[in-house]
């Protein structure tokens, strides 16, 4: 492979037309001819640069509305020719067709501007065909030619191309990138037209937003891409101050968003490695803080918090002389980001409250392979659970077993949840066996056991969990059901004069 090629004749055919005249300007002046058309060679030649049409170059004007233009021989010749093969060479100069040295091309913005509520026919429309037909030759064709599909490519390509022309491997650099992003591109276009539910094949795309310093660990290398072309989720979050994320913190944070975002009331989330260590909802955010953070003290030093309403100086104050981690919140007023300030290491990621959408697929990997499934929805109602117990839940129990559903949804199985007013007093998380997280969050609660509610993320498969909760004080209990021994839960139940919920869903989280 030649080890630099120069540029006598760049294509360029770009949506995104940030940085191209400074491009093209730069290619000019290292003695290189520009071919484009459409609204690309008109903002060139409104800044003054010469341009030849690529209707010249065909000898054929564009058509079907312009959804033909570059796909000709003229072009695809010029650019998909090996210049060490004597025969291609000879054909180009017999049919009198010019070597494209450069191509420059970014694709019509289909994996940004589509999205699941997007008609057909604007989708269709929107569908590349000449750019990745001319991307997909150039990055072919790469030991003769170049191709640029990313504008923060122009400056080292320019630097290059002035300094003698394009190394070999900046070249295969470039190749590979495009292939990546026409990978990208089709794969969108793929799942726009499968509609919902799981084909045969999934490819994967997304964008580097950055190297993390490392994983889990010091030893393990990571990274974080955003899958798609919408921005959704903790990936497009915006950090305002602090460190720079580490792989964990994007866990905590996704966790804390999540969960957060559950809740229409102002809430606070107090995360530690995935879990909730405090949650509640509240009239304002100052006191959902509180209360989330009076639920586990300890455990919350070191924490990721979540919240569902702008960060206000009021619940800065309360964060005081605690350590944190990580902040994910909508907002900060002024007088937040200035105390805050002070803590300079804490990170504050600003990033709207968004439901979880049909459309999004939960992901993990497995060794070989990958498992996909639908979220999980936590949005159930109240009307249709039923009471199984001789004593029904009062109002103010119904609210706290709905709020505890939902906290315990977010939990890691085994996982069970204690709450009272709307606040989490004790967790279990993670447990082999669901009577330990039971025992768990009973001793983290201690006296606010007494009253409060209790939620399992699945059934309870004997009733020594309902009769430890009795014992406790618990009032209510709020289970999916379906043991075989469900019986015996009830009549533990009605024993301690609780009241049981069978919501007929559960919600295991690994």
């Amino acid at each position: 492979m030649v080890e630099r090629i120069t540029v006598r004749r760049a294509l360029m055919s770009v949506h995104d037309r940030s940085g191209i005249v400074e491009f093209a300007r730069a290619l000019i002046d290292a003695g290189a001819e520009i071919i484009s058309s459409g609204g690309t060679a008109n903002e060139l030649r409104s800044a003054g640069l010469t341009v030849r049409d690529v209707a010249e170059v065909t000898g054929s004007p564009e058509m079907l509305d312009g959804r033909v233009k570059t796909l000709h021989p003229a072009i695809h010749g010029g650019v998909l020719a090996d210049r060490s093969n004597p025969d291609h060479m000879r054909t180009l100069e017999e049919r009198g067709i010019a070597p494209i040295d450069l191509v420059v091309c970014n694709l019509y913005p289909f994996d940004s501007q589509v999205d699941a509520g997007t008609p057909e026919h604007q989708a269709v429309e929107l569908i590349d065909v000449g750019g990745p037909t001319m991307v997909r030759a150039a990055a072919k064709n790469f030991r003769s030619v170049g191709v640029v599909t990313d504008p923060g490519d122009y400056p080292l390509v320019a630097l290059e191309v002035r300094a003698g022309g394009l190394t070999a491997d900046t070249r295969r650099r470039l190749a590979a990138k495009a292939f990546r992003r026409l990978s990208a591109y089709d794969s969108a276009i793929a799942d726009k037209l499968a509609g919902p539910g799981f084909g045969e094949r999934i490819t994967l795309a997304g964008g580097r937003i950055r190297t993390l310093r490392y994983g889990e660990n010091p030893h393990q290398t990571a990274a974080i891409y955003r899958l798609g072309g919408q921005p959704r989720g903790v990936a497009s979050g915006e950090q305002l101050q602090g460190k720079e994320l580490s792989f964990i913190n994007y866990l905590d944070l996704d966790a804390a968003f999540r969960l957060a975002s559950a809740f229409d009331e102002p809430a606070a989330v107090i995360i530690k490695h995935t879990n909730p260590c405090g949650v509640a909802i509240a009239a304002d955010l100052a006191e959902a803080y509180r209360l989330a953070f009076e639920c586990d003290p300890r455990s919350a030093f070191g924490g990721v918090v979540g919240l569902n309403r702008p960060l206000t100086a009021a619940v800065a104050e309360q964060m005081g002389d605690v350590f944190l981690e990580c902040i994910v919140a909508p907002g900060y007023d002024d007088d937040a980001r200035e105390a805050l300030a002070k803590k300079r290491n804490l990170r504050l990621i600003e990033l709207p409250v968004q439901r979880w959408l049909p459309d999004l697929v939960d992901i993990r990997s497995v060794t070989g392979g990958l498992l996909v499934q639908t979220p999980d929805p936590t949005d159930e109602v109240r009307d249709a659970m039923q009471v199984v117990t001789k004593r029904k839940p009062s109002d103010a129990e119904w609210d706290d077993l709905l709020f505890a559903w939902t906290v315990c949804s977010h939990v890691k199985s085994n996982a069970i949840v204690l709450a009272n007013m709307r606040q989490a007093v004790g967790v279990g998380a993670g447990q082999m066996s669901r009577v330990e997280a039971m025992e768990i969050a009973i001793t983290r609660a201690g006296d606010r056991a007494k009253g409060s509610v209790a939620a399992s993320d699945a059934f309870f498969p004997f009733g020594d969990s309902v009769e430890r909760a009795g014992q406790a004080g618990v009032a209510a209990v709020i289970q999916p059901g379906g043991s075989v021994r469900d019986e015996e839960s009830i009549a533990a139940a009605d024993a301690a004069e609780m009241a049981m919920v069978f919501t007929g869903h559960r919600h295991f989280r690994h």
